[in-house]
């Protein structure tokens, strides 16, 4: 009775020893995944403040644009009234040349008329 308790002694033994070392490893365990998860909370917090960088460089290039087409479209309007300035400009133009060769005609007759009389 007394070898079998010294042997449930031993076996006690070392099953608590090897529950300690299995404790131990998974005590290491947790500590490396504490610390990979320490980790992956530094990356992607480092991410989410580029990521929250690059929404307000996209919002100002939003409102840059936006700006440009606002820009864009009073040059367009000024081009397109300059345009019909010198479309008018161009007509008048030809109307004048029209009226001068007219004029060149009409002193072309008056003038071999008065000098002949």
């Amino acid at each position: 009775l007394h070898r079998q308790a010294d042997q449930a002694c031993r076996q006690l033994a070392r099953t608590q020893e090897e529950h300690e070392r299995l404790l131990q490893a998974a005590v290491e365990q947790a500590e490396g995944l504490e610390h990979n998860l320490r980790s992956a909370k530094a990356v992607l917090a480092e991410r989410a403040a580029q990521l929250k960088d690059t929404q307000a460089q996209l919002s100002r290039s939003k409102l840059l644009i936006e700006d440009l087409c606002e820009e864009n479209r009073g040059f367009a309007m000024a081009l397109q009234a300059a345009e019909l300035k010198q479309k008018s400009t161009e007509e008048k133009n030809h109307l004048l040349n029209e009226q001068a060769s007219a004029l060149k005609q009409l002193i072309g007759k008056i003038t071999p008329a008065s000098l002949s009389g």
